[in-house]
């Protein structure tokens, strides 16, 4: 059927095309063998010409094995054929107990991608593609697809979903059909879900980089502010005998630095209340008995001011003050077990403002009252529900907390961040994912437990940060380069791989690449990863939903994969908005309100009622979608067992 060889371009056969017509469109990007003495070529046919057909190298077969790239060119001799099952299989991959279904090949009919879990699962890999395409039901069908083969055992997995709406909890939660010792655990945002477990982060596990992000610290001068307020807290958290001796140095400094400036008295007494008002001891406060000669005073009662304008009780005062100063107390060190909540930290911050060097400082001090704003915006929100004090625990503890579901190792950690805002949903993500990323570093037998750390709409969390500006590093940047060794996994799922950061993107080894219409993200593609050819980018820019590009450290050649629909679906369907648009809404009319009224109450109208079924939904169940995400591919050819043209 194919011609002889025409003519041999640097990486392209151009043939004689003497294929009939009904012929020609069926073999498009089907793979060919250039065959020849101890020579056995790959190609795929990427153009098709009424006279030329064009074949582009991928790579060849070497000892039985297929080798990517090819050094020596078919001769012009080379028998040309078709390739074959076996061959075939080879590419693709075949079923055993270390492989995974990822879909079936959009090319030939009846043959499933096999990739090697190993090749697909140590390695970052990165899911794209627009809204629609089929992403989130991909990475669920790969779930299900690697939970549900009874030849793969996978007790000690951990996969940590970062779900940015809440779509997976539906597609994931019963993997225990497929073996009763699978776990799948639900945190969430969403307090009010009462069924499953609240998302709450131990605040003694905030290192210094986590609280600057927490509390969006945007000068260098707040970190050290920071740094010696998460030190105050710890030492606090003793409460004992030498934490209040600590803070009673610290108040005994700060007024003294008050009583020896040049202000006013008035002023003076003024800045002294406001300390005593918000850090106080037994031994500061209000009420606190100072003695002298034969008779005593209340803390208040020494800054009475007398008729010269000075205060009444300056050498009882002082020398009381005085008592409390023990500069040794500097030396301090931190308990090597602690526990303190974000309140006890507002606390400890309280104290750091008064200390000497902060006071004194305008712009340190403006800094510090940044940072008390934002920190009582997080204690007056919801969002400092989500950092609690649950006592002294280690990262092993907290790790075995989020992996223990009621006395059962969970396989699939889902955690639904839809109720977080973008802000605090990126530092939530970079907080757990670093302390698991810490935790990896610690276990004797590197990388012996694999954390999987898959992002959905990763764009919000992996961004081309300014935290570096502060940090000096992004923790997903770190997990990127150093996180594969210890077993610490990303998985990017995005539709705007421009907006990645490009370390991340540069150390991923495995894509799926689902229809990406988008010029700035085609072009950071290609620009980004330099063995990508040109002929990927232009596959995926027609792909069907639910159908991708499949290339990197996992596939053999670049395939095109269309990926069945998950069952059950994750919800995460386009909106219905003929079925919503046709289904009768129950007005929120007041009682004994004429319908033909106006309703006067100031109430704004119901939304549709969730219950009503649509689309033929069960009652109190979501409808399904009357589009799915993932539509069939195009037409496959049958593979012969062997076929020589």
């Amino acid at each position: 059927m194919f011609g002889k060889i025409i003519f041999i371009s640097e990486s392209v056969a151009h043939l004689e095309n003497t294929l009939k017509n009904d012929e020609s469109m069926d073999l498009m990007n089907v793979h060919v063998i250039f065959e020849a003495p101890n020579q056995r070529i790959l190609g795929e046919i990427s153009e098709i010409n009424p006279d030329i057909i064009k074949i582009r190298f991928l790579g060849e077969y070497i000892d039985g094995r297929y080798v990517n790239g090819v050094i020596r060119k078919p001769l012009l001799s080379s028998k040309i054929r078709i390739i074959n099952e076996a061959e075939l299989k080879e590419l693709i991959g075949t079923k055993d107990n270390k492989s995974f279904e990822l879909g079936v090949s959009a090319i030939y009919k009846n043959y499933v991608v096999y990739p090697r879990i190993n090749s697909f699962f140590s390695n970052h890999f990165f899911i794209c593609g627009n809204s629609g395409a089929g992403k989130t039901h991909g990475i669920s069908r790969i779930i299900q697809n690697v939970f549900g083969d009874k030849d793969v055992v996978n007790e000690n997995a951990n996969l940590f979903l970062f779900d940015a709406y809440g779509e997976y909890k539906n597609a994931l939660r019963d993997i225990s059909k497929y073996n009763p010792k699978y776990c799948y655990k639900f945190i969430t945002s969403n307090q009010q879900e009462a069924t499953d477990f609240p998302l709450q982060i131990p605040v003694s596990l905030l290192k210094l980089d986590d609280m600057a992000l927490l509390l969006q610290a945007s000068s260098h001068s707040q970190l050290p502010i920071i740094e010696r307020t998460i030190r105050l807290a710890k030492i606090f958290s003793q409460n004992n005998e030498e934490s209040e001796r600590y803070k009673n140095h610290l108040i005994a400094k700060a007024l003294l630095a008050i009583l020896f400036s040049n202000q006013t008295t008035a002023h003076k007494k003024n800045e002294i209340f406001t300390i005593i008002e918000v850090c106080h001891t037994p031994d500061f406060n209000f009420d606190s008995r100072i003695a002298g000669l034969g008779y005593s005073r209340s803390f208040s009662e020494c800054f009475e001011i007398d008729s010269n304008g000075n205060f009444g009780e300056s050498v009882l005062i002082t020398d009381y003050i005085l008592k409390h100063v023990d500069d040794e107390l500097e030396e301090t060190k931190e308990p090597a077990i602690y526990s303190y909540s974000m309140l006890d930290f507002s606390k400890a911050l309280e104290f750091t403002l008064i200390s000497e060097g902060f006071q004194n400082n305008s712009k340190v001090y403006d800094d510090a009252i940044m940072i008390k704003v934002r920190l009582s915006s997080i204690l007056n929100t919801k969002v400092g529900t989500y950092f609690t004090n649950p006592g002294y625990v280690t990262s092993e503890d907290f790790v075995k907390t989020l992996v223990n579901m009621n006395g059962k190792k969970a396989q699939i950690i889902n955690i639904n961040l839809e109720d977080v805002d973008d802000v605090y949903a990126k530092v939530i993500v970079k907080i757990v994912c670093r302390i698991l990323f810490d935790y990896t570093k610690t276990l004797k037998n590197r990388a012996s437990m694999p954390m999987h750390l898959i992002l959905e709409e990763a764009h919000r969390y992996i961004q081309k940060d300014n935290d570096t500006f502060l940090l000096g590093y992004n923790i997903f940047d770190r997990i990127a380069k150093e996180g594969r060794k210890y077993g610490a996994i990303l998985g990017v799922i995005s539709q705007r791989p421009v907006e990645i950061s490009d370390t991340v993107i540069a150390q991923i080894s495995n894509f799926l690449i689902f229809k990406m219409t988008h010029p700035k993200d085609l072009k950071y593609i290609e620009e980004m990863l330099p063995n990508i050819s040109q002929d990927v980018i232009e596959k995926q820019k027609t792909l069907q939903p639910g159908t991708c590009v499949a290339f990197g450290s996992a596939f053999k050649i670049p395939m095109i994969v269309k990926m069945n629909m998950p069952d059950p679906p994750p919800y995460s369907s386009n909106c219905d908005v003929s079925g919503c648009w046709t289904t009768p809404v129950i007005q929120n009319v007041q009682p004994n309100t004429p319908p033909s009224m106006p309703n006067t109450g100031g109430e704004e109208p119901m939304m549709p009622n969730n219950n009503i079924p649509m689309n033929g939904g069960m009652m109190g169940q979501p409808a399904m979608p009357t589009s799915p995400e993932i539509m069939p591919a195009q037409p496959n050819i049958e593979m012969p067992a062997s076929a020589t043209i």
